[in-house]
């Protein structure tokens, strides 16, 4: 058994292959092997059994290492074989329609439609702010302008009581 580790992120696809030890013949029935890929969490991603070549795809849901195991079943004698093994992920992994299956696209289409509800959602809210902080804005100038209004008020009356009566103080004899 044969296995490697991956990081795994958004869109990845896979491709892998025998390479025929005697090129231009036909490929030896013994040939044949066991893929799996699975998460760190145990999770299988792609099976292939007694199989010489496939491609995987999937939309990794999990953080983490993805690991692809290889492996020969019991093989009398023992026989050695080169795979060919190709694993991109992200943004290299563009070419999604030779190796995404109706699944993965319909899993996309469902998380596109999610993902344009909470965008048309936060739009919503975004309006809904704008309008009240327009209402606040205005509620702040009525305070405003009150304040100045009772501010003036009650300068003047303290002018008012301050001021010197006009004949002088008036002193009470004891």
């Amino acid at each position: 058994m044969h296995c490697r580790r991956h990081k795994g992120n958004a869109m990845t696809v896979g491709k892998y292959s025998i390479v025929n030890p005697s090129e231009g013949q036909p490929f030896p029935d013994s040939h044949k092997l066991v893929v799996r890929v699975s998460s760190s969490k145990g999770n299988n991603y792609h099976l292939g059994d007694q199989v010489d070549s496939g491609t995987f795809a999937f939309t990794a849901a999990e953080s983490g290492d993805y690991t692809t195991c290889f492996w020969a079943n019991k093989h009398n004698p023992p026989v050695k074989m080169t795979i060919d093994f190709d694993w991109k992920s992200g943004v290299a992994a563009k070419n999604w329609s030779k190796v995404a299956k109706k699944g993965q696209v319909d899993t996309m289409e469902i998380e596109l439609k999610k993902l344009y509800d909470t965008v048309a959602a936060i739009h919503e809210e975004m309006f809904y702010l704008r309008e009240r902080e327009e209402e606040m804005q205005e509620l702040n100038k009525e305070t405003n302008s009150k304040m100045a209004t009772l501010t003036a008020c009650l300068v003047g009356c303290i002018g008012i009581v301050n001021t010197p009566l006009i004949d002088g103080p008036h002193i009470i004899p004891i």
